[in-house]
C-alpha cells in the first residue's frame, strides 16, 4: 500500500505553533484594540489569547509545549479578510469581457491558482466564489496543492432563457447552451429549477446563486428585468432548504430585491438601486446585501475603457456605476446586514482592495472592517469560526503595522503595511523578515 507521502506529495507537515506576543489585536465587533496580548496559533486553531492583566480575556491558559515565539511590538493584528464575491474563473489575460467568460475550462484553471494567490497575498483569506469555481478548486486548496483562501462556492450560476448566464445574442434563436462549459446553467420551469438546484449541490455547492433580476453581461436583457417565476424561485429555495443551505440573488432593483425575498432568497448582491422601503423590507427579513461598488468603478476607469465594448453593456454599467454608494447608505441607514464584495473579473482583480475607500465615503472604518469580518462570516454560516481572534476559531489574521481603524485605506496598500497573513495557522504570505512562508516546504541545501 502506497505510504500519504506518495500518493499525495503536496500534503503540508504538520502545522507550527506560533507564539505572538505583544500584539495590538482589532476587535472588529466594537473597534476596540485589545494592547499587550498573547496569541497562541496551534492546528490551525486561536488556541488562547491572553494578556498580563488578569481577567482581560476569557481565557488564560499555560504554555503547554513549545513554538515559534514572535515578538509584534505592538503590531496590530486583525482577523483575515472575507470576500463575499468574487469570481476565481474569470481569470485575467483577456482584453475583453467577452473573451474573459469566453475561456475555455482549461485555460481558465491554468490560471485560476495565480488569482487565489494574489487574493491571499492581499489579506483575504476566505471568499465566497458566486459563480464558476469548481468543488476541485477548493479541495486543491484544502489539500495544500496551492495557496489560496478558503473557498465557499457556488458553482455554476442559476438562470433563466435569456438571462445573464445564457450568452446568446439576439440574432441566435438557436437551443440554449447549457453544457459544462458554460458559467451558467440555464433552466426554465419548476421540474427543470429543482433539477439545476439538486445539480448545483450534487456537484459541491455550499449556496445555490440565482438571477432574479436584469444584468450588466446578459447581452439580450435590461437592467429593470425580473427573473424567473414565483414558483421557480421557491422550487430552487427548497431545494437549498432542504440541503442546509440557501439561495442568494442578483438584484439591482427594487422589483427584482423583492422578487427574491418574497420567494426565500436570503443574500441580495449588488443591490445598486435598492430604495429605502426595500432596504427597510430586506431588514426585516434578516438578509444579507453585498454591495460590489469596485467592479463598476473599475470597470468604468479609463485604464480599461475598452473591457466593456459591447454598447449594451456600457450602457447598463452607467445605469447602476452612479447610484452604488447612495444603495449603500440607504441599506446602512435601514439596518441591513451588509458584507464586502467586489465582483471582479479579468484583470480588473487587482482593484479587490479597492472597495475599502469607495465604502469609507459613506461606512465608519470600524462598520466597513464588520462587513469584511463578522458580517461574512454570518453570511457563510461560519460565525464560530471565522471573523475574529478568539479561542477556538480559525487561525486566519493578519499582521499590521498601522491600525487600519485609523485609516482604512491601509488595506489597499498591503506592499506598505502588511506584514504577513495566516490563514489556517499557517504563514501563507509574508514581507517580514521574522516570520518566514511555511506552506512550501523548503528545498534542503546540498552545499
Amino acid at each position: 500500500m502506497a505510504s500519504s507521502s506518495l500518493t499525495t506529495p503536496w500534503k503540508l507537515p504538520p502545522h507550527n505553533t506560533y507564539i505572538l506576543e505583544n500584539a495590538n489585536i482589532i476587535n472588529p465587533i466594537d473597534g476596540s484594540v485589545l494592547k499587550g496580548a498573547t496569541i497562541r496559533l496551534s492546528d490551525g486553531i486561536v488556541q488562547s489569547v491572553t494578556t498580563t492583566t488578569t481577567g482581560a480575556t476569557k481565557s488564560e491558559k499555560p504554555h503547554q509545549d513549545s513554538g515559534i515565539t514572535i515578538d509584534l511590538k505592538g503590531k496590530y493584528v486583525c482577523p483575515g479578510l472575507i470576500d463575499a464575491h468574487v469570481h476565481v474563473a474569470a481569470v485575467p489575460g483577456e482584453k475583453n469581457l467577452g473573451d474573459t467568460l469566453g475561456l475555455t475550462d482549461q485555460v481558465s484553471m491554468m490560471r485560476q491558482p495565480y488569482v487565489c494567490l494574489q487574493m491571499i497575498r492581499r489579506g483575504f483569506t476566505t471568499a465566497r466564489d458566486c459563480g464558476g469555481a469548481t468543488l476541485a478548486l477548493k479541495e486543491a486548496i484544502e489539500e495544500g496543492v496551492f495557496t489560496g483562501p478558503r473557498l465557499f462556492i457556488a458553482g455554476r450560476l442559476l438562470t433563466q432563457t435569456g438571462g445573464s448566464a445564457d450568452p446568446r445574442g439576439p440574432h441566435d434563436d438557436g437551443e440554449c447552451c447549457s453544457g459544462a462549459k458554460a458559467l451558467g446553467r440555464v433552466c426554465d420551469g419548476v421540474p427543470a429549477c429543482i433539477k439545476a438546484a439538486r445539480e448545483s449541490i450534487r456537484t459541491g455547492s455550499d449556496f445555490i446563486k440565482i438571477f432574479s433580476g436584469g444584468s450588466i453581461t446578459g447581452p439580450a436583457e435590461k437592467i429593470t428585468s425580473v427573473h424567473f417565476s414565483n414558483e421557480e424561485i421557491q422550487a430552487i429555495n427548497t431545494v437549498a432548504k432542504n440541503s442546509g443551505t440557501y439561495v442568494t440573488a442578483h438584484a439591482y432593483t427594487p422589483a427584482a430585491i423583492r422578487h427574491a425575498l418574497d420567494n426565500g432568497v436570503m443574500g441580495i448582491e449588488h443591490g445598486n438601486m435598492i430604495d429605502e422601503d426595500t432596504a427597510k423590507y430586506m431588514a426585516e427579513k434578516g438578509a444579507f446585501l453585498t454591495p460590489t461598488l469596485t467592479a463598476y468603478a473599475v470597470a468604468a476607469s479609463p485604464e480599461l475603457k475598452d473591457f466593456i465594448s459591447d454598447p449594451r453593456m456600457a450602457a447598463k454599467l452607467q445605469q447602476v456605476l452612479s447610484a452604488g454608494q447612495r444603495s449603500l447608505k440607504i441599506a446602512s441607514d435601514a439596518g441591513v446586514q451588509i458584507c464586502y464584495g467586489t465582483d471582479l473579473m479579468g484583470p480588473m482583480h487587482f482593484a479587490q482592495t479597492k472597495e475599502f475607500a469607495l465604502r469609507a465615503k459613506v461606512l465608519s472604518p470600524v462598520a466597513v472592517l464588520q462587513s469584511a469580518t463578522v458580517t461574512a462570516a454570518r453570511l457563510l454560516g461560519q460565525a464560530d469560526f471565522l471573523g475574529q481572534i478568539k479561542d477556538g476559531f480559525a487561525a486566519d489574521l493578519l499582521i499590521l503595522n498601522k491600525n487600519p481603524l485609523e485609516d482604512i485605506e491601509v488595506f489597499d496598500r498591503p506592499d506598505e503595511h502588511l506584514l504577513a497573513v495566516f490563514k489556517d495557522g499557517r504563514v501563507q504570505t509574508s514581507r517580514w523578515s521574522k516570520l518566514k512562508e511555511d506552506v512550501v516546504t523548503a528545498v534542503p541545501m546540498i552545499e
